[in-house]
């Protein structure tokens, strides 16, 4: 069947290079996941917070080894862009990515986490930043979505901070293990 409209990212737009690692302001930097972050990913994820916002924990770097190689394929698939939030002594601080990709409108959605260490520090708002401004720049989308529950006030700070607009709520869309939580929806457009 053809289509109406020329995809705004074509197969492959992604995949056909290696994933860049992108600079951080504060001498911080988003890489690409390296197997051998999986025990700093493993004692990220004992972070209640995380667990809580995350939906997931990591018992064993056997399984976060697998999470990360998961994160690597995605790239490849164009499916996902996920990075290592590290500083200058590529150190752990947190976690951003890209995902639920949609290449034919050039949208994607972005997610993240950091480290208690790293909380209240900017690192998560410069992080964000750097990804979205790379996502609706050099990489071509169009639209990168943010959610996050509503009863995640810190969140809603760090997408108030770098300029991405509330759109609305999306009422009991997301299962945590404490029941359904409403989700606000904030979006950047290039």
């Amino acid at each position: 069947m053809p289509a109406l409209v020329a995809p705004l990212m074509p197969v492959g737009c992604l995949a056909a290079s290696a994933q860049p690692s992108l600079p951080v302001e504060g001498e911080l930097r988003l890489r690409p996941w390296q197997l051998k972050d999986a025990a700093a990913v493993v004692k990220a994820f004992q972070d209640p917070a995380i667990q809580r916002w995350h939906l997931r924990r990591a018992d064993s770097e056997e399984e976060a080894r697998e999470w990360i190689a998961q994160w690597q394929r995605g790239w490849q698939g164009e499916t996902g862009v996920h990075w290592a939030v590290v500083d200058e002594h590529d150190t752990l601080l947190g976690r951003v990515s890209l995902s639920s990709l949609i290449l034919m409108g050039g949208q994607a959605e972005i997610s993240y986490w950091t480290v208690p260490s790293a909380r209240g520090t900017g690192v998560c708002s410069r992080a964000v930043t750097a990804a979205t401004d790379w996502a609706l720049g050099e990489a071509g989308f169009h639209r990168v979505e943010l959610g996050h529950s509503v009863a995640n006030p810190a969140s809603c700070r760090i997408a108030k901070r770098v300029g991405f607009t509330q759109e609305g709520v999306r009422r009991e869309a997301l299962l945590h293990a404490d029941g359904w939580h409403d989700m606000h929806l904030h979006a950047r457009l290039r």
